[in-house]
């Protein structure tokens, strides 16, 4: 799938849903399923700065040259909102990560819908997955 396939069927899921405790139940869901990670990666260098809760991310390129990204938080509903970003954004080239406008987060109406610190840890995460597939682009073109 690609990401904008990704963002529409998360719109989707979420289309259905009007009452916004019922959506932040489904966000608690995703992070419910998102993978645990490594307690090895949990270190400083891989906390995100900028998020209100403690987030921790990293990220690898496989042999195909896709991103790979796993993450945790010590906050149930930014453990899910990082999943629904992980979920789009895993396993894509840096390039297309890179070019991707990510317009599900205001399609499902979760910007409006996160404190001010939340709205800021949100885009932090976003900027430290992008950034990492900034690196690994650099890293491919050498």
């Amino acid at each position: 799938m690609t990401i904008e396939e990704k963002q529409q069927e998360i719109s989707a899921e979420f289309a259905d849903i009007e009452d916004w405790l019922d959506r932040y139940a489904m966000i608690i869901d995703l992070g419910n399923q998102l993978p645990p990670i490594d307690d090895s990666l949990k270190t400083p260098d891989r906390l995100i700065e900028g998020c209100q809760s403690r987030v921790w991310l990293d990220a690898e390129v496989d042999a195909e040259g896709k991103v790979r990204y796993t993450a945790d938080s010590d906050a149930i509903i930014v453990k899910g909102i990082i999943s629904m970003l992980i979920t789009v954004l895993d396993g894509h080239t840096p390039a297309e990560i890179l070019d991707a406008r990510l317009h599900f987060i205001d399609d499902i109406g979760l910007g409006e819908h996160l404190s001010p610190t939340r709205a800021n840890g949100l885009l932090a995460m976003v900027k430290q997955m992008r950034l990492y597939a900034l690196a690994f682009r650099a890293r491919q073109q050498h």
